[in-house]
């Protein structure tokens, strides 16, 4: 054999022999298993807006006196119904991930704002698995867009409004905070009662048109009764 040859036959077998031994290595042992890999919300995913929904506790409670972890205690005024993702040209995703929810202490947290357990575990599987948050990431940007709305003076806890138009319910909230257009909040109602008033919101929390389908839901100069709060 000519010494070229004789260099490159050497050359590749030094080569096989290294893809071998890597090859080996990553081989498992016997009676080992695949690490596991915890699930991760949909990254993947692409969403437009925020909106933040806030329901009004006390028409919650006259429809449902037996929930005692919200209505049984103290009174509130808003709190967070959720924070969802939203799509321009209408709708959400939902269910985006089958991820592990919210940890003890993410829970507790978040009862502050959002009072109910079940609710909280129900916002995270139907919307936050689409945010590409981890649980506690994603409830501390809820807490976060909840302090971020600014609730008139006469709809705050403890308060009494009176009935009010949808129209005039939304006036209210344009006054509260300026940053706020007509285009950017709706009103929601149930049964003549005020049920509640959804904010859209961008990524950094600023206020932003809602996308298509999002309007006012209310008899626009019929007057809503608002349960006082507590």
């Amino acid at each position: 054999m000519r010494p070229v040859n004789k260099s490159l036959a050497l050359l590749a077998l030094l080569v096989l022999g290294v893809v071998v031994a890597n090859w080996q290595r990553n081989l498992p042992r016997p009676g080992s298993q695949p690490t596991p890999t915890s699930p991760s919300p949909a990254k993947n995913l692409t969403f437009d807006y925020y909106l933040v929904a806030l329901s009004w506790s006390p028409s919650w409670c006259e429809l449902h006196p037996d929930d005692r972890e919200q209505c049984g205690r103290r009174g509130f005024g808003f709190v967070l119904h959720g924070l969802w993702p939203q799509f321009d040209r209408g709708g959400s995703p939902k269910e985006c991930a089958p991820v592990r929810g919210p940890d003890r202490a993410t829970i507790d947290r978040t009862l502050a704002f959002m009072p109910s357990r079940n609710l909280i575990e129900h916002e995270w599987r139907a919307h936050g698995t689409c945010s590409g948050l981890q649980a506690d990431a994603y409830f501390a940007l809820a807490d976060r867009a909840y302090a971020a709305i600014r609730v008139p003076q006469v709809m705050a806890a403890g308060s009494r409004p009176p009935a009010m138009t949808s129209e005039e319910i939304r006036t209210s909230f344009l006054r509260a905070d300026p940053r706020l257009r007509k285009d950017m909040l709706v009103v929601t109602c149930s049964g003549g009662r005020l049920a509640e008033v959804r904010v859209c919101v961008d990524d950094d929390l600023e206020p932003r048109p809602c996308g298509r389908g999002l309007r006012m839901q209310c008899p626009r100069d019929t007057p809503l009764r608002i349960p006082w709060s507590r």
